[in-house]
């Protein structure tokens, strides 16, 4: 412990000249290593070694316990002798006494769901000499060959075990919307940094290019349409047309904020469009960061987590950052032995591609960004996030015994309420970063989750 933050006072210089990183920056750095150390090798649905474990949860607290001195001051009322006085206070800041238990919780739910795939039988993983890989794997192995094939009977899995297998599957997704909402709300707050700003072109034309600017700025605009005539086909692709928006974006806003026009970021366009086009914008860049939640980070994020001077800034978002990569990683393993259930029962689907970057977990239900504070509080009034196989065939048979016992009461109405609650619903959740827009943003058509999908 004394070696660790040795190197984080020390700003990750060992020759003590004063030449390393931030805080902020070091103790971002350390709690990434620190997961990559623990989670980097989480090939399969199973529960973590203990000492693994152990040493994960060591590890964060030590690093999380900088955020218990990072207060603020409060009033307070006391009352002395019969009279009442204000007093101020010290309390942890706002922001952190709200997300370091919600990402606490986030976390614990991501162990625990790897914990519930202990007492599985059904779906195995071959070892790395076996000779019984499939040419039909091939194709999925193609991008990430490191990843066991997950193995499934001839006919594939049980009833009980596929619905037990989506019941994670959305309970995970839950996770990893309220660990992307908290990493999206922070990155928000972070100042942009004026490196980034001063690399920036002048108009947002030279930053999205000719053919993406027009397409922007037509009178009628579709996002959807927008989407489907860019070329998506490669991560790389994905990320240079974040990058440009996000550019954009920032010009854009700064332009409006120059409106003498003796600024170099004067615009000419009236106020009222510019601010349209920068909405559309932010359309398009919402639907991106939805679409595919496992795309690297843009140089925006890159430029804010570099530059960053808020220690409490950088312990939530990287913090939020790896549980929402834990989080996708995990999706994508019950995602793997899903995808050999359906070859199973189907093998004509070999021949379609799958396409890693799409988020298949993502219910076709209209675009809204997580709000993190009801996001949480939906995951604690919930379905139980810990249910193992047997709990949940346990679990699936009460359910059962109390419907036919309202059954036998002739209460329809009721019934078929209950039936029409599934247990994996993913609730809705909305930023509350800008209310009117997403307002907006619920009236365009064509803001829709995929229905298939790091």
């Amino acid at each position: 412990m004394k070696e660790r933050f040795s190197k984080l006072l020390l700003g990750e210089d060992m020759s003590g000249h004063g030449k390393g990183v931030s805080s902020a920056l070091a103790l971002s750095n350390a709690i990434t290593n620190v997961a990559a150390s623990v989670f980097g090798e989480l090939r399969r649905l199973e529960p973590m070694p203990v000492e693994r474990k152990t040493m994960w949860r060591r590890e964060i607290d030590w690093l999380l316990s900088v955020s218990d001195h990072i207060v603020e001051m409060v009033p307070q009322q006391r009352s002395k002798d019969g009279t009442s006085m204000e007093v101020m206070v010290t309390r942890q800041r706002c922001d952190l006494l709200m997300n370091i238990p919600a990402l606490r919780k986030l976390d614990a739910m991501l162990i625990d769901t790897l914990e519930n795939f202990k007492d599985q039988k059904e779906f195995y993983y071959p070892s790395g000499d076996a000779k019984d890989s499939s040419r039909e794997d091939s194709q999925r192995t193609s991008d990430k060959w490191w990843i066991p094939n997950a193995k499934v009977p001839p006919n594939g899995l049980s009833e009980v075990t596929r619905k037990w297998l989506q019941f994670q599957k959305d309970s995970v997704n839950q996770v990893l919307k309220a660990a992307m909402a908290i990493n999206a709300q922070i990155l928000s707050e972070m100042e942009i940094p004026e490196n980034y700003i001063e690399s920036l072109p002048k108009n947002g034309r030279a930053s999205l290019g000719d053919s993406i600017y027009k397409s922007i700025t037509v009178d009628h605009f579709d996002p959807g349409q927008f989407l489907s005539t860019m070329d998506l086909s490669s991560n790389r692709k994905i990320l240079d047309l974040k990058n440009r928006i996000e550019a954009s974006i920032v010009i854009w806003k700064r332009k409006m904020h120059n409106k003498d026009g003796k600024s170099a970021w004067a615009s000419a366009v009236s106020l009222e469009k510019r601010e349209l086009f920068e909405e559309r914008a932010e359309t398009i860049l919402l639907i991106i960061k939805q679409r595919y939640p496992g795309l690297d980070q843009s140089q925006l994020d890159i430029n804010k987590i570099q530059f960053n001077q808020d220690v409490g800034h950088a312990i939530l978002e990287s913090y939020s950052r790896i549980l929402e990569t834990l989080a996708f990683t995990v999706l994508s393993r019950i995602e793997d032995v899903l995808y050999a259930d359906s070859l199973a029962q189907n093998p004509a689907l070999a021949s379609c591609k799958r396409n890693p970057l799409r988020g298949s977990s993502l219910d076709p239900e209209p675009l809204n960004f997580p709000n993190p504070k009801e996001e949480i509080e939906k995951l604690s009034t919930g379905t139980p996030q810990s249910m193992t196989l047997s709990d949940f065939m346990g679990w699936n048979l009460e359910k059962e015994d109390g419907e036919e016992k309202k059954g036998s009461g002739g209460n329809s109405e009721e019934l078929s309420k209950n039936d029409e609650k599934p247990m994996t619903k993913i609730a809705n959740i909305i930023t509350n970063k800008k209310v009117s827009y997403i307002e907006k943003l619920e009236n365009l058509g064509g803001l829709r989750s995929p229905t298939a999908r790091h």
